[in-house]
């Protein structure tokens, strides 16, 4: 630990207005188990890949649980179930050579009341769950496979043309439009529906069976537990979301593997929604979605809950394909505070730091800590503020075509989110589309936010929109796109101090807008590019001072 105190240190210069130290790092306490074992074996279970041993494996548990707690054993081999569900004190081991396959029949999984992307809604029930449990365990050296590929919706412009005809051959529907496949008939009349899970009064019992298919399990939910944690396993090809604590307590995430096809729908790898005091260290991801997810509820539910996810340690992770490597967001309405990130790695995720969220959310993000970042070939950009979040891949695909957000200013309300309070310090990116783009909403910007020592080789610069209270210190942009290095919209009170940029730029800075004011250039040569500064859309040299 003394590493990252000392890591956590460097972070410490934004931390005092937030009245937490650096070295004040959460603690997270761990769990603790009986030595007794029982193998699922004794309880009936046959590992031959065809026997349904859902009874066995909870009647092991349950056994487990009634005399203390204790590790429940399984071994090496195939073992196909159905739900499992774990109970306080009980640590669910998996040995070397364990692969526990949960069916694809869908009629073992019964409909549940849960959470789905920050609202109550119906799901089918989880491969594995736990609620109100205390002190509880997946661990060891096998892997965890929820049978994914008969649940999600496949998009045809993510498969080649011989793995799309292989897809389709094997049932399910097409939609009208040949472009995408669906699990049944059941599940694409639910895409026609708007928030067809939501738990509503005027829904029926009779009417989520009817849309049953569509309302897929995430892979491990752990609801409302103290004392968890997750430790060797692999765990793959959920249906949707891979791993998701919900409102639980001194969750710790280790040296885990999490695995969903690239073209998973929904694949995260981690969301930890509402939670308190986490650590995720030593793992890695290779996802459909986000990789490494902080969420705290959707809209008028999430802030209703109030519960933010906080006190959170990530170090010592790499994040292969995901939409983003960090992530907060978009369902953040409960907000999320105190969170450090430290050593990690993304290889290939769309977008590297991404912070996203839309008008709606409301909540607060902030005192963020992010340390010692590398990437390589990012499609999207390496550091991503956006505060008009779509609900789209963030990189288009092949003739897909986007507009760009309406800009305009509305009342700010409970429903105004908030990004505030972030340091971000070395950052080494090789390849992306655009280094840093940073885009707050006119009547909430995103405000104080400090990056340092970061070397970003990337197809375009800085993007600077609605911010406030920005510095960029000792930054390297090597851009191919120089025209500019460095757009600025709307924006005051920005620092760029000790800026570097490819040689032969043609414009350095771009200033637009006529409520941009006190940009503050030093220490900057400006003599490598043609032209230092333009203005444009009512900004002025009046707007901008050099050193």
């Amino acid at each position: 630990m003394n590493n990252w105190f000392k890591a956590a240190a460097v972070l410490g210069l934004m931390v005092c207005s937030s009245g937490l130290s650096a070295q004040q790092l959460p603690v997270i306490q761990q769990t603790s188990f009986k030595k007794d074992s029982s193998y699922i074996t004794k309880f009936g279970a046959i590992a031959d890949g065809q026997t349904l041993n859902t009874q066995a494996i909870n009647a092991a548990i349950d056994a487990c649980n009634k005399k203390g707690g204790g590790v429940v054993v399984i071994p090496a081999g195939l073992w196909l179930t159905g739900p499992v569900v774990l109970k306080s004190n009980v640590n669910l081991h998996l040995k070397k050579g364990a692969l526990l396959q949960f069916t694809k029949d869908f009629n073992q999984y019964q409909l549940v009341e849960g959470n789905w992307e920050g609202i109550p809604q119906m799901r089918n029930q989880s491969p594995v769950s736990a609620t109100n449990a205390t002190n509880i365990a997946i661990t060891g050296f096998g892997v965890i496979d929820g049978g994914g590929e008969a649940w999600r919706q496949v998009r045809k412009e993510k498969l080649t043309e011989s793995q799309w005809k292989k897809w389709i051959s094997a049932g399910g529907v097409v939609s009208a439009d040949g472009n995408s496949w669906y699990p049944s008939e059941q599940w694409l009349q639910a895409t026609k529906m708007k928030n067809a899970g939501e738990i509503t009064p005027d829904k029926s019992p009779e009417f989520y069976k009817s849309i049953k298919d569509y309302l897929r399990p995430n892979l491990i939910v752990i609801t409302k537990c103290k004392k968890v944690l997750l430790e060797g396993v692999t765990f793959q090809n959920s249906a949707a979301w891979c791993l998701h604590p919900l409102m639980s307590e001194d969750l710790t995430v280790k040296n885990v593997t999490v695995k969903n096809p690239w073209f998973a729908q929904n694949g995260d790898g981690i969301d930890v929604e509402s939670c308190n005091r986490v650590l995720i260290e030593n793992s890695s991801f290779d996802v459909g979605d986000d990789g490494l997810c902080m969420k705290s509820g959707r809209d008028e539910a999430g802030r209703k809950r109030g519960m933010p996810t906080e006190n959170v340690i990530i170090r010592d992770c790499k994040v292969y394909h995901a939409h983003g490597g960090f992530v907060i967001g978009s369902e953040m309405s409960g907000g999320a505070r105190n969170i450090w990130v430290n050593n990690c790695t993304f290889i290939g995720t769309d977008i590297g730091l991404r912070f996203k969220t839309t008008r709606g959310r409301g909540g607060i993000v902030e005192n963020i800590y992010i340390n010692d970042i590398t990437m390589i070939d990012i499609p999207g950009e390496a550091i991503l503020f956006d505060m008009y979040y779509m609900s789209v891949d963030p990189v288009a695909l092949a003739g897909e075509k986007r507009e760009l957000p309406k800009v305009e200013t509305l009342p700010v309300t409970d429903a105004t989110p908030q990004f505030k309070n972030f340091v971000v310090k070395n950052v080494v990116c090789n390849g992306a589309a655009k280094g840093i783009f940073i885009r707050g909403i006119p009547e909430m910007h995103v405000k104080n936010v400090h990056l340092e020592n970061m070397k970003l080789q990337a197809d375009k610069g800085i993007d600077c929109q609605e911010a406030s209270g920005i510095t960029f210190k000792n930054i390297s942009i090597l851009s191919k796109e120089t025209n500019p290095v460095v757009d600025i919209i709307n924006s005051d009170h920005l620092t760029f101090d000790k800026l570097t940029y490819s040689k032969n730029s043609e414009l350095l800075f771009r200033v637009a807008g006529d409520r941009t004011r006190n940009i503050n250039i030093q220490n900057t040569d400006a003599s490598k590019a043609r032209e230092k500064i333009q203005f444009e859309f009512g900004a002025s040299e009046q707007n901008v001072s050099t050193k």
